[in-house]
């Protein structure tokens, strides 16, 4: 019998000021808790990467704050991804000293896609992170966004995405604001559109309900998916709070044994 094919499921956490926050559409963060609660309960849970976005830093022009970075790497088991506010090459640099796995661009990119070939260069295409923040405009037409979601760029996703793995980026994050925090599934169109455009790994993030949506995200193109609402939510009640994680058996054995 063939192996199972295993694909990463990572928790994004957005955090502002320190603290852990949810938001939908990109608007209205609602508190959550302590980001450094929340790794140590994925720790528990084995989950395969985590991914933490400081969500207003590149809004409001300011730096990354090392030293919760450092704390949070010091407590994540998994590989660790950050973006937020990363604009320069020292920037990342001192991310990655604190013992990030890899950095994630978004602003940064849009403006300065050097920016990115030049990390790509010095650590590697699989330390980089592209996200592209994608919306749909008043005709149901994808939109690239930055800064935020405050932003617009005439760019398609599908031009953005060839961008970035020209620019040589590693993987893509592709997140759908109009998915933010809706529990309503996916995109899989967007995926699709964009997956074939792509030779490097497409990450999928806003919108998931659960494992199924997951499943079929890869089925339509994503290498991996991600998400953030159904890990953070009790999901019977999205009002209350429930730090949560696939177990292995049901990530390996029932959710992808078909793909």
């Amino acid at each position: 019998m063939a192996a199972m094919r295993r694909i990463r499921v990572i928790p994004v956490l957005g955090i502002d000021r320190g603290r852990l926050v949810k938001t939908v559409g990109f608007k209205h963060p609602k508190y959550i808790g302590d980001p450094l609660n929340a790794i140590k309960i994925f720790n528990d849970k084995e989950v395969d990467e985590l991914a933490i976005v400081d969500i207003r830093a590149a809004l409001n022009g300011t730096e990354p704050d090392y030293e919760l970075i450092a704390d949070m790497a010091g407590e994540c088991f998994m590989p660790l991804a950050y973006g937020g506010g990363i604009r320069h090459a020292d920037q990342a640099k001192r991310i990655f000293d604190l013992g990030v796995e890899k950095v994630i661009m978004n602003s940064a990119f849009l403006e300065q896609p050097e920016l990115v070939t030049g990390l790509a260069s010095n650590y590697g295409a699989q330390s980089i992170v592209v996200c592209l923040d994608v919306d749909r405009n008043m005709f149901g037409k994808w939109r690239v966004k930055g800064v935020s979601g405050s932003r617009k760029y005439e760019w398609t996703p599908e031009e953005a995405a060839v961008m970035a793995e020209e620019a040589g980026a590693g993987e893509l994050l592709l997140h759908a604001i109009y998915k933010d925090g809706s529990l309503s599934g996916y995109d899989f169109d967007l995926i699709r559109s964009v997956s074939g455009r792509l030779n490097i790994p497409l990450v999928a993030l806003g919108g998931a309900r659960g494992t199924s949506d997951m499943l079929q995200a890869v089925q339509s193109g994503a290498s991996a998916v991600a998400a953030s609402s159904t890990f953070v939510y009790n999901r019977n009640d999205t009002r209350s709070i429930l730090i949560n994680y696939p177990n292995q058996k049901t990530l390996t054995e029932e959710v992808f044994r078909h793909l």
